[in-house]
């Protein structure tokens, strides 16, 4: 869980050193010390939007005006409460709005679950469709003629990466360079669908949560969701092949990275 730290309230209680009533009253801002001094106060005033937004998305409730008081109170080194009075309200609202996002977690969770549950049933439903043991979906768009992959191989591919309502979350072609990667070091869901394609293959894959990420939140795409996938065998090579030449490129593939079920 998180906790707030003195350190939290460096940023601000550390600028009283510099307020004692001090303001411009035109609003001059011509000079450049002026201009960066106000810029300081933009950035700690977006960074505090920003906390706020996130605490409403939530549900909690903000007294604005107080937030302001707060800031403008500590600046002066005014502050209505101790630092150790505002460790614990700060650790207090921590402690709420983490059972507030884990509930909100669990919601969507369960919504993707039951919104999943019946696309993998609908999509599984086409003759293009063909579903392995593990519930892996997959539709062949393009055969090659090449090689195709062990599980300790290295293999390059194009991708794009959906969610069920079309949301694209990564697309490879869009940064006109394909991934290069272990394949044992990708989600399950790609360690059994790539071995499946010849070089020269574009295959679509629906993945289930469970081969992807379960019930992880990574980046953009939200717990418990099924992935789809376009993906395009560029090459394949064994372990050790070109080695320095390997790596990934974009956060999407990162994302990938990771092997093995997901928790």
């Amino acid at each position: 869980m998180k906790k707030f730290t003195k350190s939290s309230l460096a940023v601000i209680t550390g600028l009283s050193l510099f307020v004692s009533g001090y303001s411009i009253a035109d609003d001059d801002t011509s000079s450049d010390v002026q201009q960066q001094s106000y810029s300081i106060g933009a950035s700690l005033g977006k960074y505090v939007s920003s906390q706020i937004y996130s605490q409403k998305q939530l549900g909690a409730e903000v007294d604005v005006d107080l937030v302001v008081k707060g800031v403008i109170d500590a600046l002066k080194g005014e502050q209505k409460y101790s630092d150790e009075e505002i460790l614990t309200f700060l650790n207090q609202r921590a402690e709420q709005l983490n059972a507030a996002r884990e509930a909100e977690d669990a919601r969507i969770a369960l919504k993707n679950m039951t919104e999943g549950s019946a696309y993998l049933a609908s999509n599984k439903k086409s003759d293009k469709v063909t579903v392995t043991e593990s519930g892996l979906q997959y539709e062949v768009i393009t055969m090659g003629e090449g090689r195709k992959a062990n599980p300790e191989d290295v293999v390059t591919v194009h991708y794009k990466g959906l969610l069920i309502d079309g949301t694209e979350f990564d697309n490879s072609y869009e940064r006109d360079e394909p991934n290069r990667f272990a394949l044992m070091s990708v989600i399950e869901g790609w360690q059994e669908g790539i071995p499946l394609m010849p070089e020269g293959s574009t295959f679509k894959f629906t993945i289930p949560s469970e081969l992807a990420y379960g019930k992880k939140q990574v980046g953009i795409i939200p717990p418990s969701s099924i992935l789809v996938f376009e993906v395009e065998l560029v090459k394949v090579e064994e372990p050790g092949e070109n080695s320095h030449g390997m790596g990934l490129s974009g956060m999407g593939m990162g994302g990938m990275m990771g092997g093995g079920k997901a928790h």
